[in-house]
């Protein structure tokens, strides 16, 4: 899977960077191309002869080449790579990571980079431990960057705890894991509806509600790294698509997605339903806006077509429809009968009554039904949820 895969190596100023030797070799013996980045710090730790040596390319470091004053092109590098790797990853320059602040070439490069990021931390335990550091990655995580999580051994401080940069080894089968699951769901179409839907009620004023969109993104972004062609239904969200497998179509009302969402199921593989789509919608519409009188104002709402229902209906053998619930109360009671009144293959609840979870946090706590039971799991940024999901569905399809 890393065959001819071209990795840049950033390396920053830790004990831990004499590693990167032996990351190099092993990205090398799988076939792999490596260009090696590394900080004035990382310097001080291991020597570019060395590095260069293993990779037979100069090493970069500074944004001129010394001798002759060469512009090495930090755009450049971003673009010519399909993945970056930061290992060792210090305190500092995740932090830097984290708040953009570029000064120095590898900093530059994971701004300019286009490929997926990982990074390995390398540090104290303290300072792992520490509140700040535990933000930035949280940070770095929220943006899709692969956090490979250290481990627990004995540190340069000759302390005992977690901070030691994971093994060569390891990032090296996370990298082919990383690479083999980017074709699973090659030829796969998925289809994923996301945000809220407005109801008009006049001009400038809507029904609506607090969804942000932030998960069915997420599931967008993770079905497209693994090959799928997404087309994403999209209610009215502040959210941005990265990659050139999503297609995505912007509505605002329930029938707007109904209509789409009738439109492009047959031909899917499977759909995911994300959206917070309103289950009803002002039986008229002013034309003008409404003046406060001094009299109430009585609306009248007639139901939604019910997109779920319709489209598990509609459902072939062979296709996959993923549901969603977000409860307040009897959870798992409501959700096992969605999943039943919807012909869902699994369904996704979450719980407004988990902190950090439901509409527009950035974390999200789910458990997974279906019809022999269910598996939850821990808070997690909504990133990492999405790849639970998805897992799952990729296990859904390879039995059908």
């Amino acid at each position: 899977m890393l065959q001819g895969k071209k990795i840049i190596l950033g390396i920053t100023g830790s004990i831990a960077a004499y590693k990167a030797c032996y990351i190099i070799r092993g990205l090398i013996k799988k076939g792999a191309e490596v260009q090696v980045v590394i900080t004035p710090a990382g310097k001080e730790f291991i020597t570019p002869i060395t590095l260069s040596a293993l990779t037979s390319k100069p090493v970069i470091s500074e944004f001129f080449a010394q001798r002759d004053g060469t512009w090495n092109s930090h755009v450049d590098l971003g673009l010519w790579a399909d993945a970056m790797v930061i290992a060792p990853a210090t305190a500092a320059t995740i932090g830097k990571m984290a708040n953009g602040i570029a000064d120095n070439m590898l900093i530059t490069t994971y701004l300019s980079a286009k490929a997926p990021v990982f990074v390995a931390p390398a540090m104290d335990l303290d300072m792992f431990a520490h509140p700040s550091t535990k933000r930035n990655l949280n940070t770095l995580r929220s943006w899709g960057n692969h956090i490979i999580e250290p481990a627990v051994g004995e540190l340069a401080s000759h302390l005992v705890g977690k901070g030691r940069m994971e093994e060569p080894d390891k990032i090296v089968e996370i990298l082919e894991e990383f690479f083999a699951s980017r074709s699973e769901l090659s030829g796969k179409k998925i289809l994923i509806t996301a945000g809220p839907t407005y109801e008009r009620i006049d001009p400038v004023r809507f029904i609506g509600n607090y969804s942000s969109g932030k998960m069915g993104f997420a599931l967008a972004e993770e079905c497209a790294k693994r090959g799928a062609d997404v087309t994403l239904i999209a209610g009215p969200v502040q959210q941005a698509i990265h990659h050139s497998n999503i297609k995505r179509i912007d509505v605002e009302s329930a029938i707007e997605m109904y209509e789409e969402s009738m439109r492009i199921y047959p031909e899917m593989d499977a759909g995911i339903l994300c959206a917070a789509v309103a289950d009803f919608t002002p039986d008229t519409v002013a034309e003008k806006k409404m003046k406060r009188g001094d009299d109430n104002l009585t609306l009248n709402l007639k139901p939604t077509h019910d997109i779920a229902a319709t489209l598990g209906k509609m459902k072939k053998p062979g296709q996959l429809l993923v549901g969603f619930a977000l409860e307040t109360d009897n959870e798992n009671q409501n959700a096992q009968s969605k999943l039943k009144r919807k012909n869902f293959d699994f369904i996704v609840l979450n719980s407004l009554n988990d902190m950090g979870a439901g509409f527009r946090f950035d974390t999200n706590r789910i458990s997974i039904i279906d019809a022999n039971g269910h598996m939850d799991y821990n808070l997690k940024p909504k990133s990492e949820v999405a790849k639970d999901i998805i897992d799952r569905l990729v296990g859904e399809l390879s039995e059908n």
